[in-house]
């Protein structure tokens, strides 16, 4: 699962026996070079659909992380890119990658459930970050993400299709979470971790209720399931309140 160059066993439960801020500070020097880094294939997915319909203005990576994000709004925004993350240690490994020609990019510390910006953005982005929110905090971050959007903008994220229960990747997530579960349970700081707490009935209907339109497009570089369902699919979430 890690690459030479990853975290150890020991860095790796280092972190989670931390807070989930602390635990990627701790991470962040290592942190793409593990199996929680968006892969490059879903982001040049995400990049490619993302041109078909741009460009655009102003966009926002939300919960950026190192920054990998930043690079696909970079190439279909043309003012300014800004990436937001409450992780310092994240940041400073974002600040420091090389990134390609684009915009002006600029970086905030700061938690997505209180975002310290006004309507400015028309495209927000996040990569493989709701599974660090309960669910009762799902309402909030989709609020906040439409209170920072320009009418008319766009939210937008990546889904990969759940595993059919019975198969071995839904038991080992499925497992995953029950250990995560019992390790909050006995032990503080929390951790939050949950690859099945974000549901996508439940996403789409606090999307709906935040004041979005929501739109479903198949990344179709990813192929289909055997009943025709696209394997990932980019959810396309458009401000419609003034």
């Amino acid at each position: 699962m890690f690459s030479p160059e990853g975290p150890r066993l020991r860095e790796l439960a280092a972190q989670v026996l931390s807070s989930v801020e602390r635990g990627y500070d701790l991470l962040a020097p290592k942190f793409d070079h593990t199996p929680f880094r968006t892969p490059d294939s879903v982001l040049d997915a995400t990049a490619s659909a993302l041109r078909r319909t741009g460009p655009f203005d102003t966009g926002l990576d939300l919960c950026c992380g190192t920054g990998a994000g930043v690079d696909v709004l970079s190439q279909v925004c043309r003012e300014s890119v800004t990436g937001v993350d409450f992780s310092a240690g994240m940041l400073s490994v974002a600040r420091q990658r090389v990134r390609p020609p684009g915009p002006p990019v600029n970086w905030v510390r700061a938690d997505a459930r209180a975002l310290p910006f006004g309507p400015v953005f028309d495209l927000v982005a996040s990569f493989g970050a709701f599974g660090h929110f309960l669910p009762r905090e799902v309402p909030v971050l989709f609020a906040q993400v439409h209170s920072v959007l320009r009418p008319g903008g766009r939210f937008v994220f990546p889904v990969v299709a759940p595993p059919r229960p019975g198969s071995l990747t839904y038991g080992m997530l499925l497992g995953f979470d029950a250990v995560m579960r019992v390790r909050n349970a006995v032990w503080r700081p929390s951790f939050v971790m949950y690859y099945r707490a974000f549901r996508f009935g439940d996403m789409r209907r606090e999307l709906n209720r935040a004041g979005f339109r929501v739109e479903l497009w198949a990344l179709t570089e990813f192929g289909r399931r055997r009943d025709d369902s696209p394997k990932v699919r980019l959810v396309v979430a458009e401000r419609t309140e003034a």
